[in-house]
């Protein structure tokens, strides 16, 4: 049922604060905030950001650490009616401003570890007004010509000194948006992801309530940040919706750095995602590390079932393997406690419907593979500016996944891979197209073609076949993929071949290239 007065951001702080308003609600290293604090640091913050002119429905994009200025940020634009619109921070300047020129975000809060990036992005940005600063930007600012810049401090002073009214929570309505997460989806390039008010309360009542049994004694820790999907409702959506406590790491997640995030911020819940678990088992943190933490959750790609076995046998870590996707905000499909079977993303969750259909659209029995469907209240509403993309992803009460999926006669999925070229790299969507393109723009590669490998652990990165027309070295190439790329989506192997499988009207056979891959790979290891 449309509620006129839903505001998300009410839901989340206010209602707790009522409560038990001294309970920490989020901490960092260095600071502790409570539900009383946070629910006057957001209402400054969305007073803050009317005073700058801002109107109901103005996006405002992130790019920031996961620090009391995101958190609070994205609150407080919610809080305001404004729409949030947090971008990765793994963005080079020219991919963050293609999202904040097609989002129309006439604001930008960005943290100062990102100012280069943030502020040449900014420069190529028209309808940008403002630019807030958390931290000094250094010459970084001096780019920025279009937009007024002031620090962080200062746009939670004037909303300080602002009327009461003006801090008060927008009655947006469960319908509004409130949220928007950019994703390469199922179709490549970076896409808005809609997302109303209500769809915020409906995760946290289906996978938080029902399938993690978070309460408010929990304490959340994630390794994906506040910019994903996932990051934000295991750091910020959970954790509110309870009065339970979000333990940020503003650095970028190590396996010592986040171990010891793990014991000194106490957490009981710890998200994560197979390829950091993996890289957990190769480090030497304490075998004890993960003591205190009751669940661990994973998501983004498959888990292999050796990776599962070995946190759990080594750290005493039960992981709930699951999947969602940015359309649906959160997971829709996952292992539940006690109720772990290895291999599998597990069931439905309580509150989504699923399917699996063949090429005509039609069901498939158990055992059989097909196509992933859902259904459930938290959809996104489509694609912002994406006709065809919603129109094919979007259909009805359906989302396509895009996913190739296969359920077994205990209702278990299974995963088998991508119905499209698209491939995952650390839980991240990587177009080998994209890819491919700029790898096509060096001047010794004459054909290239990217596809997933599996990596020792099971896990896929994403690899280069290239025939090249000059000399050009593997580390050349992987400098080259970096500086025009985010590092995420560079080929982690590059081989050198002489040509590349074609039909016989020249196009190129992706599943030809994995095979082709998979027996140089083979040949290096036998050599």
């Amino acid at each position: 049922m449309t509620d006129a007065t839903f505001n998300a951001a009410e839901w989340l702080v206010d209602r707790t604060a009522a409560e038990r308003g001294d309970h920490p609600a989020v901490e960092t290293p260095s600071q502790t905030v409570t539900y009383s604090d946070l629910v006057e640091l957001t209402g400054r913050v969305a007073a803050g950001f009317r005073s700058l002119g801002l109107r109901r429905d103005d996006r405002v994009v992130f790019v920031a650490n996961d620090d009391i200025p995101l958190f609070a940020g994205i609150l407080g634009a919610i809080r305001g009616g404004f729409v949030a619109v947090p971008i990765s921070t793994m963005y080079g300047p020219d991919e963050l401003a293609e999202i904040i020129n097609d989002s129309g975000a006439v604001a930008l809060l960005a943290s100062s570890t990102f100012a280069a990036a943030a502020a040449g992005a900014a420069a190529q940005c028209p309808e940008l007004r403002h630019v807030i600063w958390d931290g000094d930007p250094g010459e970084a600012a001096s780019v920025v010509t279009g937009a007024q810049q002031r620090p962080w401090a200062d746009l939670v002073d004037r909303g300080a000194r602002a009327e009461e009214a003006e801090r008060a929570p927008v009655p947006a309505g469960s319908d509004a948006w409130a949220l928007w997460l950019y994703t390469s989806g199922t179709t490549g390039k970076p896409k808005g992801a809609m997302h109303r008010h209500e769809n915020i309360r409906i995760v946290t009542e289906t996978y938080g309530t029902q399938v993690l049994g978070i309460t408010r004694e929990d304490r959340c820790l994630s390794v994906a940040k506040l910019f994903f999907a996932y990051g934000i409702g295991n750091s910020m959506f959970f954790p509110l919706s309870v009065g339970a406590t979000a333990v940020l790491n503003p650095e970028k997640p190590t396996p010592a750095g986040m171990a010891a995030r793990t014991v000194e911020g106490r957490a009981t819940l710890f998200f994560g995602v197979p390829t950091f678990y993996a890289g957990l088992l190769a480090s030497d943190i304490p075998d004890d590390t993960f003591a205190g933490v009751r669940y661990g959750a994973s998501a983004g790609e498959a888990l292999p079932v050796g990776v599962q076995e070995r946190m759990h046998s080594r750290f005493g870590l039960e992981i709930l393997d699951g999947i969602g996707s940015t359309e649906c905000l959160h997971i829709f499909v996952s292992n539940a406690p006690g109720q772990i079977k290895p291999g599998t993303t597990g069931k439905a969750v309580p509150g989504y419907d699923l399917e699996i259909r063949d090429v005509d659209g039609q069901l498939v029995p158990d055992g059989e593979p097909g196509t992933l469907f859902v259904r459930g209240g938290s959809a996104a509403l489509g694609y912002w500016r994406r006709a065809d993309a919603t129109r094919t992803v979007f259909q009805g009460e359906w989302l396509n996944t895009g996913d190739t999926y296969i359920r077994d006669d205990e209702g278990y999925y299974t995963p088998l891979g991508r119905a499209t070229d698209l491939l995952k790299a650390g839980g991240i969507w990587v177009s080998p197209t994209e890819v491919e393109d700029r790898l096509l723009g060096h001047s010794a590669i004459a054909e290239c073609a990217v596809v997933g490998q599996e990596d020792e652990d099971g896990l896929v990165k994403p690899v280069a076949a290239v025939v090249t027309r000059g000399e050009v070295t593997v580390e050349e190439l992987d400098a080259w993929c970096r500086e025009g790329l985010a590092s995420f989506k560079r080929p982690r192997r590059v081989y050198f071949v002489d040509e590349l499988p074609k039909t016989a009207t020249g196009k190129m056979q992706r599943f030809k290239v994995r095979t082709l891959v998979k027996e140089l790979a083979a040949k290096e290891v036998v050599s």
